[in-house]
């Protein structure tokens, strides 16, 4: 199963959606994000339960533990550049097969890749990225579904909320139909499946469990 997992270090992350699943007894997932969480949060958590088999995502090096284990075998990962990660999220949600892109030619990251020259300049072909189940994190969500994002959440949530099967958006606030301006509404609640509130709030620059 590949999850597609919103969030810009911890910020705009789902916390309380990955506490769950680090605690479900199943899993072994291939998980799509920028990174693998922070300092025991997040997919940190995850990863440290054991269910995390392949990570694609564009910064890794935070998660110690999991360049170690990338190091040894017993991770799979796959990096790829953070704004053609975000491209090929978005391409998934709007039923595009992929792009080229100049980022990442005659590097590493090229290797098995189709370049293709136009008009003089070199591209990689990158395929478009599609989930499972996206686990996204909003600031407020009405009873529909409808969501808001606060500054920088609105990272990679709004494009996985339209790449995935199933979309679970963890929010600080719910509020009735009706409560929010349809010109702050980012993501439309036909995109959102399950909505979570919360146990985290944001104090001091850090996360803290509240409920």
């Amino acid at each position: 199963m590949r999850l597609l997992i919103g969030g810009f270090g911890i910020s705009g992350t789902p916390l309380t959606v990955l506490d769950a699943i680090a605690k479900f007894e199943a899993g072994s997932y291939e998980v799509v994000s920028n990174n693998l969480g922070d300092y025991g949060k997040g997919l940190h958590k995850v990863f440290e339960a054991g269910k995390i088999r392949k990570a694609v995502g564009s910064f890794f090096t935070i998660n110690k533990e999991a360049v170690n284990a990338w190091s040894v075998g017993e991770l799979e990962i796959e990096l790829i550049p953070q704004g053609t990660l975000a491209e090929a999220i978005r391409c998934g949600g709007a039923g595009i097969g992929g792009f080229y892109t100049p980022t990442a030619v005659g590097t590493r990251l090229a290797e098995g890749k189709e370049v293709r020259e136009i008009d003089g300049v070199r591209y990689l072909f990158e395929k478009m990225i599609k989930g499972d189940i996206a686990l996204i994190k909003a600031s407020k969500a009405d009873k529909a579904g409808n969501l808001v994002y606060h500054t920088t959440a609105r990272n990679f949530n709004p494009i996985m909320a339209t790449a995935a099967e199933i979309v679970i958006a963890e929010v600080d606030e719910i509020v009735e139909v009706g409560e929010l301006s349809p010109e702050e509404i980012v993501t439309p609640h036909i995109f959102v499946d399950y909505v979570v509130k919360s146990k985290y709030t944001k104090k001091g620059g850090e996360y803290i469990e509240v409920n």
